[in-house]
């Protein structure tokens, strides 16, 4: 997909195609379209980073808490979006051993607690060994530096979703 076909895109086609480059935060995506046409794909990016930069504490916050537990209740339950799956699968958390299980849901549990919202790891660029170890590690930082731990791989995810885009993998069949 190039740039040329992006600015073309309606505002509902926008949303269809970049909508869940945020997890679950097609609010951001809707805003960003605004600043249309877009010089590149890195200029959504740069848009979508700029908007949540701006954002207060409690809105990064609740960016963070809009993702789900790694190789918790949506992976069991299948309703984890199509990326997030593909994602979890791809680091491996969909073969977990009952041990392996059982500590990630001790570490996911311990994680929320302290922090109040998911631990956030960019899983495609990761593997179930690593997010654990990672997990633990960042236990050790207090809130303000995790908030931004999470949102620097919150834009991990994103680049990531914008690069699979734009090698037209996940675009909707109508376009």
């Amino acid at each position: 997909m190039d740039i040329h076909a992006v600015n073309r895109m309606s505002y509902e086609e926008f949303l269809d195609v970049f909508g869940n480059i945020i997890e679950k935060c097609p609010l951001i995506t809707a805003a960003v379209w605004s600043n249309h046409p877009f010089s590149s794909l890195n200029g959504i990016e740069e848009r979508v980073y700029e908007f949540i930069d701006h954002l207060p504490p409690s809105g990064k916050e609740g960016i963070l808490r809009c993702h789900p537990d790694l190789a918790g209740r949506e992976l069991t339950s299948g309703s984890l979006t199509i990326e997030s799956q593909q994602e979890q699968r791809q680091a491996g958390l969909t073969s977990l051993s009952t041990e392996e299980r059982e500590t990630l849901g001790l570490l996911n549990s311990q994680y929320k607690t302290k922090f109040g919202f998911p631990f956030v790891i960019c899983a495609k660029m990761s593997d179930k060994y690593k997010i654990m170890e990672e997990m633990r590690s960042r236990l050790q930082n207090d809130p303000s530096q995790e908030l931004l731990k999470g949102i620097e791989e919150v834009k991990k995810i994103c680049h990531l979703r914008v690069q699979q885009l734009s090698n037209g993998v996940g675009l909707p069949t109508k376009l």
